[in-house]
């Protein structure tokens, strides 16, 4: 389950706006604000619509691993190319990009 500061970070990342994430959600631009500024916390299905409607958009939300909880960018095809190329390291990349 994401927080409202990473909703509020993947939002930023991925240059949605809270109307057309609660379009894509399914949830109410006043939910979405009340829960980035911590003031309520949406039902488990709410949260979990916004979670994947922003990672659909391109976030991937990292969880607690000792560094603590975050969001990035997933890469793009050509990026994520573009990385293998530089890097020479041959891994597996396809996790990262973008369908």
């Amino acid at each position: 389950m994401i927080t409202g500061s990473q909703c509020r970070a993947a939002r930023a990342l991925t240059d949605l706006s809270r109307e057309r994430l609660s379009i894509s959600a399914a949830v109410s631009v006043e939910a979405i604000l009340r829960f980035e500024r911590k003031l309520d916390k949406p039902n488990h299905d709410e949260v979990f619509a916004l979670q994947s409607a922003l990672e659909r958009g391109g976030a991937v939300f990292i969880p607690d691993n000792g560094g603590g909880i975050g969001v990035r960018l997933k890469f793009s095809k050509s990026v994520a190319k573009r990385i293998d190329i530089l890097e020479n390291e041959g891994g597996i990349v396809a996790p990262d990009r973008v369908p």
